[in-house]
């Protein structure tokens, strides 16, 4: 498979043809209902991306720094909900986000990706210390978290019971801890916990960067991967 020409950009670190890129989220990345980020599409996300890695350090790499203040760009406070995601987007762990990473963590944010894909990501993002299975704290550490995220304050008492619902709830089998089948049906009776699992401008990425899609090099015939 031929590349994108290069003539016109240096290309950061840790690049990949975007056509190699929207062939793997269409059947690697996302294996059941896949859906896909055609070539004009991942050509886009590099362009979003290089804004974000040159946003603080100027290396190419997405610092976690850089992916807080793309999310929360109004608080400058350090916080768990980001931590989690960095954490789950740096597939290498080696502390940064490279462009193929970027682009394939965020397949699972696109609108018509499966649920079940989002459902079994937020399960990862809940389970903080990567035990497999969600305990009680966690779960009160990510209400917290994301509590703080919405400059929403609420009591100790109103958070605990909370939790406490929302864990009893869960943990369908009384056990003390919330597996990923107790997850999934949890979650589809609350279907609001995936509220954060979806960019619906992700579903048109080429909108908001129309003048470089219109100097994109790819032919139209070569934008569609079926």
């Amino acid at each position: 498979m031929g590349c994108i020409s290069t003539k016109h950009a240096k290309h950061t670190p840790g690049y990949e043809d975007p056509k190699v890129l929207s062939t793997e989220t269409t059947c690697e990345f996302i294996l059941a209902n896949a859906i896909f980020f055609t070539v004009s599409e991942v050509e886009a996300l590099y362009e979003l991306y290089k804004k974000l890695s040159f946003s603080i350090i100027k290396d190419g790499l997405i610092h976690k720094e850089e992916f807080q203040l793309a999310l929360f760009r109004n608080s400058k406070k350090q916080n768990l909900f980001a931590d989690r995601v960095f954490d789950l987007f740096d597939v290498k762990r080696n502390g940064v986000i490279d462009f193929g990473e970027f682009v394939r963590s965020l397949s699972i944010f696109h609108p018509d990706a499966p649920e079940e894909d989002k459902i079994a990501f937020a399960f990862r993002l809940y389970d903080l210390r990567q035990t497999g299975y969600i305990e009680r704290d966690e779960l009160k550490e990510m209400v917290l978290a994301l509590l703080n995220e919405s400059d929403l304050f609420l009591s100790d008492e109103v958070v605990e019971q909370i939790v406490d619902k929302t864990f009893s709830e869960a943990d369908s089998k009384g056990d003390g801890i919330i597996d990923l089948d107790e997850w999934k049906e949890f979650v589809k009776k609350n279907p609001s916990m995936l509220r954060n699992m979806t960019l619906p401008y992700l579903k048109d990425i080429t909108l908001a960067f129309p003048s470089f899609v219109m100097n994109s090099e790819v032919k139209n015939e070569d934008v569609a991967i079926q």
